[in-house]
């Protein structure tokens, strides 16, 4: 008899993901190249195909860990099947990051799989789903800046560097805002099962608004300075300039013209 959490169409890679490793694949190979006729939508493509592709690596990370603590339930939903389309809300855990990331080069979290909790036992698993999707942000900026912090970059094109600089920061943006225990974000999941019953109904309320409230903070100047101040440390720690980072968006914005005069040290 087979299982819901071992039923092979539950378990296998939708053809739209595999569609975006494609996109990811040629946006990409076209950036490298360096055909300047193509290589701002290049970069344009290349950073979208691969920031919706995080995404679906991190809902999937959430789905993946409930399976193992005892969700089954996640298997017949599609969240292992890497489909976007399967998500509980597409508007929020891929069109809006995307257009967040067109609009202000900003990684804006995602989270929109459906957890049933109450198949789950032990504070520590429901801890680690809640942290396994910015987990997966975190690891993904590792690797994309892996050529930087190796000493790599030797022969790599300038745009594709850029990109990868810019990508790392939407990777690192999306893991630092959403390990902020803030209700509605998985950084407040990881702590709430160790939280009394009392404050966890307290702070039920504020989770639909949970991202308006972190943004509305960051239009304060202060704590917008204190944010970009400490995501420019993490990608210097991890071997990318600003310069590399600010490039990147250029190169993205491509109708905006691409940039001139590109000099990265």
């Amino acid at each position: 008899m087979t299982s819901a959490s071992t039923h092979p169409e539950h378990h296998r890679i939708s053809p739209v993901f595999i569609g975006l490793v494609a996109i990811m694949g040629v946006s990409g190979w076209a950036v490298w190249s360096g055909l300047a006729e193509v290589t701002g939508v290049a970069v344009f493509f290349f950073v979208v195909s691969t920031w919706i592709v995080s995404l679906c690596l991190h809902e999937y990370a959430h789905a993946r860990s409930a399976l193992r603590a005892g969700d089954i339930s996640v298997g017949a939903k599609g969240y292992l099947t890497l489909n976007p389309l399967k998500y509980t809300h597409a508007l929020l855990s891929i069109v809006l990051p995307v257009i967040f990331v067109i609009m202000g080069g900003i990684g804006l979290p995602g989270g929109a799989v459906y957890i049933e909790r109450g198949r789950i036992s032990g504070r520590w698993k429901h801890s680690l789903i809640s942290a396994a999707g910015p987990l997966t942000n975190a690891l993904f900026a590792v690797l994309l800046t892996a050529p930087f912090w190796l000493g790599a970059m030797g022969n790599v094109p300038v745009a594709f560097r850029c990109a990868l600089a810019f990508l790392a920061l939407l990777q690192v943006t999306a893991a630092i805002l959403n390990f902020l225990p803030v209700p509605g974000l998985d950084g407040f999941g990881v702590i709430e099962p160790w939280l009394s019953q009392k404050t966890r109904r307290q702070a039920e309320p504020f989770a639909p608004f949970g991202l308006l409230i972190v943004f509305g903070c960051l239009w304060i100047p202060e704590v917008n300075s204190v944010f970009w101040d400490g995501i420019d440390a993490v990608l210097r720690a991890l071997g990318v300039s600003d310069l590399e980072t600010y490039f990147g968006l250029e190169y993205f914005r491509f109708w905006q013209g691409e940039p001139q005069n590109v000099f990265v040290p």
